[in-house]
């Protein structure tokens, strides 16, 4: 049986959630660095992106359908490594899922990764603004 994207962000969560404490900070560290370049055609073209302004660090994304499926591209500053891990877990979970599995992934989904006792709530929430235009994003190809 084939892994929804849902599935496979709680395999992620699980991973988090089971690690002690001093290791999800690290762990979220690594997936910064997991994070995919951004292609030719998008990288010197930040006009193409939408900015998500409730991030405390810079954070903006482009959205994009391929028939059935939903691919997303995250510019965010190599400065900003837990908001760049977070994107990572995002985009390792959800790009390439249909648009529907990606509606369909709980809107609070990090916090049972334990990250409250690691990051700021100022950088939780913009975990869940990135989350929301995501969707938002996704909602509007439909349209």
């Amino acid at each position: 049986m084939l892994m929804t994207a849902t599935d496979r962000l709680n395999r992620t969560v699980e991973m988090f959630a089971d690690a002690p404490k001093d290791v999800r900070l690290l762990a979220l560290l690594d997936y910064s660095k997991r994070l995919p370049e951004l292609p030719e055609r998008l990288a010197d073209h930040p006009e193409l992106f939408e900015d998500v302004p409730e991030c405390q660090s810079p954070f903006s994304l482009v959205v994009e359908q391929d028939e059935d499926v939903v691919h997303f591209y995250f510019r965010v500053p190599f400065e900003a490594p837990t908001v760049r891990g977070y994107a990572s877990i995002l985009h390792e979970a959800l790009d390439g899922a249909p648009g529907q599995e990606i509606l369909d992934v709980p809107d609070d989904f990090y916090r049972r990764m334990g990250l409250q006792e690691a990051v700021s709530a100022q950088r939780l929430n913009g975990m869940a603004a990135i989350l929301r235009r995501l969707k938002t994003q996704v909602q509007a190809l439909d349209s």
